[in-house]
């Protein structure tokens, strides 16, 4: 079953044009480049709907297992690590890479975390310069449901003791954005951190 479920993902990946950008074990992010579905207000800057955003998908083969106990320290500290240096080596590939030439925003939806729900994820979230703010599916519940469902599935498939506190009815959606030139302008990591892409 977790082997169906990594095969639809894989062609539902392809079917949306979510690609790597870095082939190396350590980064933790595909992306893709699409159009802003509604305007987004980052730090005082709007993004108009419909300019070219990049959107941030995680790379589920590459995030490190949950212990069993759930996460713990080391684990955390790990997870920022790559993350941080995920965000750098992108930084560095929007600068050259023509795919991203006109892209405006930086982000994404994500289910780790919930404004006011998960204060210390949304905090982690800001302090990386991210604006967090609710997100609503176009189709209301009914979108959320299957959005909800697929992203349980997933989670199960590659980790699953990511559900080991999460259930599907409790699933919440947040949206996290950041202007390009921010994103490009900030000192994710030291220089010898960068990863070399292949």
């Amino acid at each position: 079953m977790r082997k169906a479920i990594r095969l639809f993902d894989k062609g539902l990946r392809h079917a949306l044009g979510v690609f790597e950008f870095c082939e190396v074990p350590d980064c933790l992010l595909r992306v893709r480049v699409t159009i802003a579905p509604h305007n987004l207000a980052l730090q005082g800057w709007a993004v108009p709907k419909g300019v070219p955003i990049l959107e941030l998908h995680l790379w589920n083969e590459h995030i490190p297992p949950l212990p069993p106990s759930g996460p713990d320290l080391v684990w955390a500290v790990q997870m920022r690590r790559r993350l941080t240096i995920s965000f750098q080596t992108l930084a560095d590939q929007v600068q050259r890479d023509p795919r991203f030439a006109n892209v405006q925003a930086v982000g994404g939806i994500t289910v780790l975390l919930s404004p006011g729900s998960d204060p210390g994820g949304e905090k982690l979230f800001q302090r990386l310069g991210f604006r967090v703010f609710p997100y609503h599916n176009p189709l209301g519940s009914f979108g959320e449901f299957w959005e909800n469902f697929y992203s349980w599935w997933i989670m199960w498939a590659f980790n699953p003791a990511t559900l080991r506190h999460r259930r599907l009815i409790g699933l919440q959606r947040s949206e996290v954005w950041m202007p390009i030139d921010e994103f490009i302008s900030r000192k994710w990591v030291s220089k010898k951190e960068r990863l070399i892409c292949q």
